[in-house]
């Protein structure tokens, strides 16, 4: 019987997708000298709604459907970015989750993708099943304004034991089209890390469906990353289906949305200024959707947390 491809394969073959339809993506492919393979999704490029929809599925490893469906914020017309999966935690939390901090020389990146399953750091990847991997390849997505110098290069192959030809990045800024895109599609990706800081054990989510309203792509990283997480925050809603208690989801429940934290109330870019631009002072458990709710198998039961609000998107979006 044949194995199963790795998550960094099946990203690998959404990827070379991506740079076959370079041109009609709107993205630019370059090969580093070392040979890694990098595409460039909204840096040096305009990229698009496609390239994002891509950029998000590569993140996804293919293991969640992403597309965009009408929706509006305070009556103005607003697309939605729409998540489904069936292998929730193995999307999410094993590929998706941008806990990968990059950090060589003056250059940062958020990294994300499944290339952190063949890193394999994360403490989190203790509770996953599957979890870490050693893949013959290794594909990641980069929130950066750059593209990733050679020393970036050399040590994301270190740290993954890959030569660097076996490596593709796919790299947005989060104020471009498709970088906003991809941040927006991790409404599901929220929850689940949330209930993980809950200590939910996330193998009783069967199956997650969620969706946040697409804001505007802003003019700088420090407004796109408000107006990305504000999206979320205020605008989210997940569906889960889980197989639980109903006893344990009314308890943990009330604990999961956005509003349960004592940080929720206002858009994002003010509760980061509050924090003088520290963003590892601000609650932890903000960062989740509006609204979750769980529908158990088990029982047959829904339970329904949180709330939308849509007039902090209206101050955030359309100022």
């Amino acid at each position: 019987m044949a194995s199963q491809p790795t998550l960094n394969e099946r990203a690998q073959r959404l990827a070379d997708y991506v740079a076959s339809q370079a041109a009609a993506l709107r993205v630019q492919v370059h090969t580093t000298p070392a040979g890694a393979r990098l595409i460039d999704c909204g840096v040096k490029t305009l990229g698009g709604l496609q390239a994002g929809l891509h950029l998000a599925r590569v993140c996804l490893a293919g293991q969640a459907e992403v597309a965009l469906a009408p929706g509006d914020v305070a009556g103005v017309p607003c697309p939605l970015v729409q998540v489904a999966s069936d292998q929730p935690a193995t999307a999410c939390m094993a590929s998706q989750y941008a806990g990968w901090q990059i950090s060589v020389g003056k250059y940062f990146a958020m990294g994300s993708g499944p290339m952190r399953a063949a890193w394999g750091k994360e403490p989190l990847f203790d509770d996953l099943e599957p979890g870490r991997e050693r893949p013959p390849v290794a594909v990641g997505c980069l929130e950066a304004r750059k593209l990733p110098d050679d020393a970036v290069i050399d040590y994301l192959a270190n740290a993954l034991a890959l030569p660097a030809a076996k490596l593709t990045l796919l790299i947005a800024p989060a104020s471009s089209l498709a970088g906003t895109l991809q941040v927006v599609a991790r409404s599901l990706e929220t929850a689940l890390h949330k209930l993980h800081e809950l200590k939910f054990n996330l193998r009783q989510v069967v199956s997650g469906f969620g969706c946040a309203p697409l804001p505007p792509v802003a003019k700088n990283e420090l407004e796109a990353i408000g107006r990305t997480n504000d999206a979320i925050l205020y605008g989210g809603r997940v569906n889960l289906w889980v197989d639980a208690d109903d006893e344990h989801l009314a308890a943990i429940g009330a604990k999961t949305p956005a509003s349960a934290s004592p940080d929720y109330g206002a858009p994002f870019q003010a509760i980061f200024e509050r924090y003088a631009g520290d963003f590892y002072k601000i609650d932890p458990l903000l960062f989740s959707p509006a609204e979750v709710v769980f529908h158990n198998l088990r029982s047959g039961r829904s339970h329904v947390f949180g709330r939308l609000r849509p007039d902090i998107l209206q101050r955030s979006f359309f100022p």
